[in-house]
């Protein structure tokens, strides 16, 4: 099943080297946090978090130790600003400025989205009926964005009638959205806004009714259905589900057949759906197959039936079932493809006369097509290790053609249309790769296996020049991610050029925690058996020292959010490993973030990493919360990053953790808090302006390797 997460994991890394006199300069110049003891007890169990003053975000003193840690790391790698620029300029070179997507067609329009040379954010265009057909600017983000810090556009939502477009905008980086309408025959946008939503919607089949999803204001967990009908402006809009469980979070949407409105309830553990007839938005919604703890369900209409992805019957690699449209409970499911020990089902797209399978076997995607007629099935065949393919905008049921995605750590990603009938695939977008320089046979991609200590075979993929020498000389940069069963796949990326071009390897570890060998491999590293994650990276790491493609002096490790906490953990546990670190928005306070109900995300988390209001679970949390588990030891060298509008994980966390690592490491290595102060989660919201927070990670990086151009 596929995990729909927002994860912000992409760029890279870290520290400088100088001489010991410097490096002690600097140290003693970093800003100190006043310590504040705040007792904090559970289950009998006493700590003291000294810096737990840091929570407060409107105390002026929490804001002016923000500053002076910016300042800090200013000052300490004004050095590096010139090269910082360099890179900017050469990783802003590579890419097409005046880019646009491959037109798709809906509804007897084809949208296009695309940027203008110079300009930082997306327009959202459309032609009716024909790509010779003249342009309709919907949105111009980049007027939208004028006057704002941060800018995001999202959930563009288009009526049947094709007339009105509802959207929701966020300026503040908390993932909080301001939905409102544009008419888009007239270019009017109406006065009215519905604050404090996900940006998402849904219209009904009466082109006046349109569904949203409402979050708490405190802990932003999306908990209500509402709907707003047209030129009722000044009516309140109607409550039509409230999900009180705050384990689960609710969205609304609308099937591919238009024929149903879907609200779906979810959590870790469990799913939901009610549907609605589209076209009588005025009446109930029906329970599709009512929550049993455990059961995770997804449902796709076609004619008159239901297709679902579940994990009924203990199918922890999920299966694909049938059902009537007018019975939809469970007992009336039937099997289409049965559960298989070694095939992950991530999900389906219907068309008239295929179904199509997104896949995963032995750590690889693999897309499966079945005709209805029953003739042979097939998959579409991919020849190497290190690649990701996946399905994308398929809005047409009355097609033979699939489009899809395919990109690998040394190709550039491509568009690609897929003739089901004739097996004839036509590449309609290949990325790019301007300056003149990229040829993909410069580089070599592979995929190696390292073992666990509990003997597990771990995947690593990884792509280098061509050339390198295998005597533990060479920069290599290890990330990985490894919670909620988000797998991350091998992908290519012109900006990790500036690394490969300069000597370094990039890899990927597909550690236990995410998805990437099925199922079982996200059992197994979530809950009592987190610390899993933590080792297989470790065990990653020791491999490829062991195999001489790096040495201590040169392995970095990146990691955000989630992957922030791994990064938390393994420099607690095998700090000696790593020359420098990058932990991007880091969760590193887990135990008394997942005790505060009030966080966004918290009680959401429970099915993730437990409930520490249980002793067991509170335990084994502390056993390995970063923050609380910091030790008199030598460090790496580190770069903490966080925004302070964060919805997912609170700026505090990075901020306490770096505070207390300044107070109890034993090194002299470089450790910098870099606070965006305008942002959240996933930091800039410009492509280019986040290009520049790629720069500086990634001058910190080579500056330790001490490389200058």
């Amino acid at each position: 099943m596929k995990k729909h997460l927002l994860l912000s994991c992409v760029c890279v890394i870290f520290a400088c080297d100088q001489t010991k006199k410097s490096k002690m300069t600097e140290t003693e110049a970093a800003p100190v946090a006043a310590i504040k003891p705040h007792k904090l007890e559970k289950h009998g169990d006493v700590r003291i978090d000294n810096y737990y003053w840091l929570n407060e975000r409107e105390n002026p003193e929490v804001i002016d130790y923000l500053n002076k840690e910016n300042e800090y790391y200013q000052h300490a790698t004004a050095h590096t600003k010139e090269f910082q620029k360099e890179l900017f300029e050469e990783m802003k070179g590579r890419i097409k400025e005046d880019d646009s997507s491959v037109p798709y067609l809906y509804n007897g329009y084809y949208y296009i989205t695309r940027y203008e040379k110079g300009k930082d954010y997306p327009i959202y265009a459309r032609k009716k009926g024909s790509l010779d057909a003249p342009e309709e600017i919907m949105f111009d983000c980049n007027k939208m964005a004028e006057g704002h810090s941060y800018f995001q556009l999202n959930g563009i939502n288009i009526s049947e009638d094709n007339k009105w477009a509802a959207f929701g905008v966020d300026t503040v980086s908390r993932r909080q959205y301001t939905i409102q309408v544009k008419n888009l025959t007239t270019g009017e946008v109406l006065p009215f806004k519905i604050e404090n939503t996900t940006g998402g919607s849904t219209w009904a089949g009466d082109n006046k009714t349109l569904f949203y999803t409402r979050k708490d204001a405190v802990t932003l967990r999306s908990e209500k259905i509402y709907k707003h009908i047209m030129g009722n402006d000044t009516a309140k809009d109607e409550l039509v589900f409230h999900e009180k469980d705050d384990t689960f979070s609710t969205f609304v949407y609308k099937e591919k057949s238009k024929k149903y409105i879907v609200i779906g309830s979810s959590s870790t553990l469990t799913s939901e759906y009610r549907i609605l007839d589209a076209k009588k938005p005025e009446g109930e919604f029906k329970i599709f197959q009512k929550r049993t703890r455990g059961l995770e369900y997804d449902i796709s209409h076609y004619g008159d039936k239901f297709y679902i992805v579940t994990n009924k019957d203990k199918a922890t690699n999920f299966r694909l079932m049938v059902t009537p449209e007018d019975k939809t409970g469970m007992e009336n499911w039937t099997d289409v493809l049965e559960h298989r020990e070694d095939v992950l089902v991530e999900g389906i797209d219907i068309f008239k006369n295929y179904l199509v399978v997104s896949e995963r076997s032995n750590g690889l995607n693999k897309i499966r097509i079945r005709p209805w007629s029953g003739a042979d099935e097939y998959y579409l065949p991919f020849d190497i290790e290190t690649y990701t393919a996946y399905t994308t905008t398929n809005v047409d049921f009355d097609t033979d053609v699939l489009r899809y995605g395919y990109q690998s750590m040394a190709t550039p990603s491509s568009v690609i249309d897929f003739n089901m009938k004739t097996r004839e695939k036509t590449v309609r977008k290949e990325q790019e790769v301007l300056g003149g320089k990229f040829d993909k046979n410069n580089y070599e991609e592979k995929r190696v296996w390292a073992t666990a200590e509990d003997g597990t075979k771990v995947p690593i993929s990884m792509v280098y020049r061509k050339g390198i020498k295998q005597d533990g000389s060479n920069p290599l940069l290890l990330y990985a991610y490894g919670s909620y069963g988000a797998s991350m796949d091998p992908y290519f990326s012109s900006i990790r050029l500036s690394l490969l071009d300069r000597g370094f390897i990039y890899a990927i570890a597909h550690i236990r925690g995410g998805e990437d060998l099925g199922r079982e491999w996200y059992e197994n590293g979530k809950l009592l058996k987190k610390k899993n994650t933590f080792t297989d990276f470790i065990d990653c790491s020791k491999y490829v020292i062991e195999q001489k493609y790096t040495s201590p002096e040169h392995l970095y490790a990146e990691g955000g959010s989630a992957g922030g906490l791994l990064m938390g953990a393994v420099v607690n546990m095998a700090p000696q490993l790593y020359h420098g670190v990058i932990a991007q928005v880091a969760f590193v306070d887990v135990v008394t973030t997942m005790l505060d109900d009030s966080i966004p995300l918290t009680t959401g988390e429970y099915d993730e990493w437990g409930n520490p209001n249980e002793k067991e679970y509170y335990d084994y949390m502390k056993s390995y919360s970063p923050y609380d588990n910091v030790t008199a030891q030598d460090y790496p060298n580190m770069l903490v990053t966080t925004g302070l509008h964060d919805s997912q994980v609170q700026y505090w966390e990075p901020a306490k953790w770096v505070a207390k690592l300044r107070a109890t490491k034993t090194d002299s290595n470089k450790l910098y808090l870099d606070t965006n102060m305008d942002a959240g989660h996933g930091g800039a919201s410009g492509r280019f302006e986040a290009l520049k927070e790629v720069a500086k990670e990634y001058s910190f990086l080579l500056d330790l390797e001490g490389i200058q151009e």
